[in-house]
């Protein structure tokens, strides 16, 4: 008797699944909308732009109707940082919620731009929590601004973006997210949690490919936002101004990118939108965390901050295991995993996010079952001490 074929085929000419926070893997017909060549000013790659932001902005849900979408050429970090120069005033002053990377590079970031900013630092553990919030923006009444980051992929964890926006709003604040690698897959309705702009980018959750971010704000906030930018090519107001007038892109747009995205946006609503992309990743992330659990792996999170993103492992303390060996065993048979971006402890990330599904996340538990027996590692049991300080620290 034969098993029913998954509805997510093998990569194409032997590549490997991609288990990162993006880029990631994709499906192929994602790859072949990106065998035609477009005219950045011809009417028809116009259209094309005009759809790509109605369709991001549907994704938004309820109270929609107060926000407009603007891409941004470039990276992720090109269009966070485009949100932070674009909408924080150079008087202002943000406080800036880290629990990983990707806080700490909001808080880089303001650096460079001279924006006043405060860092308040959970470590590699935990939420930053709305009644610390409040105490902070309470005791300092020059903050203006708040970002928080949606889903901290150098952890895995997600963070309680609801209560956040509470706090700001409670104290008369404004709240900007990073949303990259949580947008299309955990909802962010502006009805429900209030913010002025978030970001993501066309490679994570919609599952494109790499090559612009894009900024969605509310209408109000971007026509406040002429003048703040220390920027030309990262001007959000400049780029939603020119973009409303001419439906083009200020500077060359990457056409094959927005092409590849418009088919990507496709297959998200074919699967059911944003709830059904969640879902399916949810169901990735506890294939993937009960399998490896079996194999005596620890994860760096308790389950209650556990994304469907990404999931952070610690390396296990046996002599015998070696990261760089146990990654390329794994991308021997198939699998193309992620080192940790962590300080305290050794780690590993395997992502839950792409063109894939539980049953892809059971053959990655199978292959780093046979990578450790190859290795000679009797055990994936992590150092105590790291287990101590998870504990320490009420993780």
């Amino acid at each position: 008797m034969t098993s029913a074929p998954t509805p997510f085929p093998p990569p194409a000419q032997g590549e490997p699944w991609l288990l990162t926070p993006g880029p990631l893997t994709t499906a192929a017909s994602v790859k072949q909308a990106m065998l035609r060549d477009w005219g950045s000013w011809d009417e028809d790659f116009r259209a094309m732009t005009r759809d790509l932001r109605a369709r991001l902005l549907a994704l938004l849900g309820e109270g929609a109707e107060d926000f407009d979408c603007v891409p941004i050429q470039g990276s992720g970090t090109f269009a966070v940082e485009a949100m932070l120069g674009s909408f924080v005033p150079r008087d202002g002053k943000v406080l800036v919620l880290a629990n990983g990377a990707y806080g700490q590079r909001a808080a880089e970031t303001l650096r460079y731009l001279g924006r006043a900013h405060v860092l308040l630092d959970k470590g590699d553990y935990l939420p930053p929590r709305g009644a610390e919030v409040a105490r902070i923006l309470a005791e300092d009444p020059a903050i203006t601004h708040v970002i928080a980051i949606h889903c901290e992929t150098s952890s895995g964890i997600l963070n309680p973006v609801a209560e956040i926006a509470e706090a700001t709003y409670g104290t008369g604040r404004k709240l900007l997210i990073d949303s990259m690698s949580a947008f299309g897959a955990i909802p962010l309705e502006p009805a429900a949690i209030r913010f002025e702009a978030l970001v993501s980018s066309a490679n994570k959750c919609i599952e494109g490919v790499p090559g612009f971010g894009f900024v969605l704000a509310r209408k109000s906030e971007l026509e406040a936002a002429k003048g703040n930018s220390h920027s030309l090519s990262l001007d959000v107001h400049a780029q939603w101004a020119a973009m409303n007038r001419t439906g083009q892109w200020r500077f060359t747009p990457p056409t094959h990118v927005v092409a590849a995205f418009l088919e990507a946006l496709r297959l998200h609503a074919a699967e059911g939108g944003v709830a059904a992309r969640g879902a399916r990743y949810g169901a990735n992330r506890d294939a993937l965390v009960a399998g490896m659990r079996r194999l005596g792996f620890q994860t760096l999170l308790e389950a209650a901050w556990l994304s469907p993103i990404i999931v952070t492992f610690f390396c296990p303390a046996d002599p015998k295991f070696v990261f760089d060996r146990f990654y390329a065993l794994m991308k021997a048979r198939g699998f193309i995993i992620y080192p940790g971006k962590l300080t305290a402890v050794d780690s590993f990330r395997i992502g839950c996010i792409g063109h894939l599904d539980a049953a892809v996340m059971r053959a990655v538990v199978e292959a780093a079952g046979a990578a450790l027996a190859e290795m000679g590692v009797a055990s994936a049991a992590p150092p105590a001490a790291a287990l101590e300080e998870r504990a320490r620290l009420g993780a």
